[in-house]
């Protein structure tokens, strides 16, 4: 392995749900860094329009396409949920207690870069990606609507969705199903 690669990353996000977009950010940062920290955010939020799954289904639809994937270790990942805290220039310290240390941030968030810019951390944004439909609100605006999404998924979280009833919940939650 390169000496040349960073020790530990981050790459947080909501995850609602996980797509491909996500799964190409997980590829790109590998590249980087030895071992990369998955932080679930909003880990508390569950059964709303804007974070309709669990953290808990979540780590579920991230593991399973993570192991699906043959290009990535699942053995240099850490899963780790994360609670929002209401003070935004406390947040990310409270990241630093729920997770191991880290060199380097991966978001396309420019609310995560600034404040993890004004502690002086290295902040990569990775290439996007098919932006205009690779989004978790394109996903879920789809799946509330009945039209074609789960091109924009990975298999494993179509089916998780699909097991966990997450169809429905999505449409109930928006005032279109039943």
């Amino acid at each position: 392995m390169p000496t040349s690669l960073l020790l530990r990353g981050a790459f947080i996000g909501r995850f609602q749900p996980f797509h491909l977009g996500h799964l190409a950010t997980v590829k790109y940062a590998l590249r980087s860094v030895r071992e990369l920290i998955i932080v679930i955010g909003s880990a508390q939020k569950s059964h709303e329009p804007r974070n309709p799954f669990t953290a808990g289904e979540r780590i579920e639809m991230i593991r399973d396409s993570l192991q699906a994937d043959k290009e990535i270790s699942i053995d240099k990942i850490l899963l780790i949920p994360v609670p929002d805290i209401e003070i935004h220039g406390l947040w990310t310290r409270e990241v630093d207690l729920l997770v191991p240390r880290y060199e380097i941030i991966f978001t396309n968030d420019r609310f995560t870069r600034q404040l993890y810019l004004e502690r002086g951390f290295k902040v990569k944004e990775p290439t996007m990606c098919r932006r205009e439909e690779l989004s978790a609100t394109e996903v879920r605006a789809r799946i509330a609507e009945g039209k074609e999404w789960k091109e924009l998924v990975t298999f494993q979280t179509a089916t998780i969705i699909e097991e966990i009833g997450g169809v429905e919940r999505i449409r109930q939650l928006n005032n279109l199903g039943p």
